[in-house]
C-alpha cells in the first residue's frame, strides 16, 4: 500500500513539473534591430543636444538594458565616458607624462592624418610623429602602433601608417617596436583594427597611450575605450586600457559631438549611417569610399 502511495506521489510530482514547465514562457531572444535602433537614437540625441538630452538618453539606456542587459551595461559605461568632463583630460602636450609603465605592456597609438594626394605626409601628421618620437624615446620598451590607411587620392600604394612607420624608423625607433595598421580610414576603424592586431599578435600589451593633435585626443580616447568595452566578454573584462595621451598643439581643428556620435555608431556596426553623419558634419569628401 505504501509503495502504491509513493509511486502515485512521484507521478503527481512529475506531472506537476511538466505542466509547470509547459506553462512558463521562454524568455524572448534579444531583437538586434531594436537594440541597434535604441543605440543610434541615444547617441544621436546626445551628439545633437549634449547635456540637454540627459533625460532622454537615460530613458533610452533603461530601454536598452531591458532589451539586452549586457549590451545595456556596456553602453551605459560608454555613455559615462562620453559625457564626462574628464574625457581627454589631463591633456599632455609634446610628450607623454612621467609614471607610465616602461615595458612592453605599454603601446603608443599614433593616430593618422590624411595624406597629400601624392602620398606624402601633411605637416600635421609630421607634428604628431614628433610627439610620438619624443614619447617613444622616453619609454624605450613600449610598442608604437601607427594607424591609418590609404588616403592619398593619386597614390594607391601609400598609406598613412606606412609613411608614419617609415619616418619613425628613419628617426631612430627600432623596427621591431613599430606596428603598422594600414587598413583604416576613420578613427573608429583605427580603434577596430588596432584592437584586432594588438589582442591577437601582441598579448603583452595591456595599456594604451593616444597620440594625436590636441583636438583629436578626446575622440581617440573615447573610441578606443568604447571598442574595448564592446569587445569585453563581460562588463569590466576589457583587455586594453587607455591610460594617457600626448598631443601636438594644433593651431586649429575641432571634432563635434555629432561626429563622435557617428564614430560610435560605426563601432556599433552601422557603417552606412555613420558615414551619412560624417558627410553631414565633417569634410571627408576627399577620402576614398569605405570598402
Amino acid at each position: 500500500m505504501k509503495r502504491r502511495i509513493l509511486i502515485a506521489t512521484a507521478c503527481l510530482t512529475v506531472l506537476s513539473m511538466l505542466f509547470s514547465a509547459c506553462g512558463k514562457k521562454e524568455a524572448a531572444a534579444p531583437d538586434p534591430e531594436k537594440i541597434q535602433k535604441i543605440i543610434e537614437e541615444m547617441v544621436v540625441d546626445y551628439g545633437a543636444y549634449q547635456a540637454e538630452a540627459k533625460e532622454k538618453t537615460d530613458a533610452l539606456l533603461k530601454d536598452l538594458r531591458e532589451a539586452d542587459l549586457g549590451t545595456g551595461v556596456r553602453w551605459e559605461k560608454i555613455m559615462q565616458i562620453w559625457t564626462s568632463a574628464d574625457l581627454g583630460q589631463p591633456l599632455h602636450y609634446d610628450v607623454l607624462p612621467d609614471g607610465l609603465p616602461d615595458t612592453d605592456e605599454l603601446c603608443l597609438v599614433v593616430l593618422g592624418f590624411q595624406l597629400e594626394p601624392d602620398g606624402t605626409m601633411r605637416e600635421e601628421l609630421i607634428q604628431r610623429l614628433q610627439v610620438a618620437l619624443k614619447s617613444a624615446e622616453k619609454y624605450p620598451n613600449a610598442y608604437v602602433v601607427c594607424t591609418g590607411g590609404g588616403t592619398a587620392s593619386e597614390n594607391e600604394s601609400a598609406s598613412e601608417a606606412g609613411e608614419m612607420a617609415k619616418w619613425l624608423i628613419e628617426h631612430g625607433v627600432e623596427k621591431n617596436r613599430v606596428i603598422v595598421e594600414d587598413n583604416s580610414i576613420t578613427t573608429a576603424q583605427n580603434a577596430l583594427f588596432t584592437y584586432d592586431i594588438l589582442t591577437s599578435l601582441y598579448p603583452s600589451v595591456k595599456k594604451l597611450a593616444i597620440i594625436s593633435s590636441d583636438y583629436h585626443i578626446a575622440t581617440g580616447e573615447l573610441l578606443f575605450k568604447a571598442e574595448s568595452i564592446l569587445r569585453a566578454g563581460v562588463p569590466g573584462g576589457e583587455k586594453l586600457e587607455v591610460i594617457s595621451n600626448a598631443a601636438w598643439k594644433a593651431p586649429s581643428g575641432s571634432l563635434s559631438a555629432m561626429f563622435q556620435a557617428g564614430a560610435l555608431i560605426e563601432l556599433s556596426g552601422d557603417v552606412k549611417t555613420a558615414f551619412e553623419i560624417y558627410y553631414d558634419n565633417y569634410d571627408i569628401h576627399g577620402l576614398p569610399p569605405l570598402k
